[in-house]
């Protein structure tokens, strides 16, 4: 498992289910958008802290940024 992807991933799927763009979601959690964007473009190593102000952000709990989704239809 790759965690840096796994939780850049996560982190763009709950951002997008919220339908915010980085920008917005920038805003929301404190961060500015080029940090967003090094997060999903795998760029980017975060902080605890971090973690829980974007978990917070997104409303979820922080260990969800971290389950790997698996592709059924790859058996990944």
């Amino acid at each position: 498992m790759d965690i840096i992807r796994v939780f850049a991933d996560n982190l763009k799927t709950y951002r997008k289910q919220l339908g915010l763009s980085q920008e917005e979601f920038a805003e929301k959690s404190g961060f500015h958008r080029t940090y967003i964007s090094a997060i999903e473009c795998y760029k980017r190593s975060i902080s605890l802290e971090n973690i829980q102000r974007i978990a917070d952000a997104l409303g979820i709990e922080p260990y969800l940024l971290f389950v790997e989704k698996r592709d059924n239809a790859n058996g990944r």
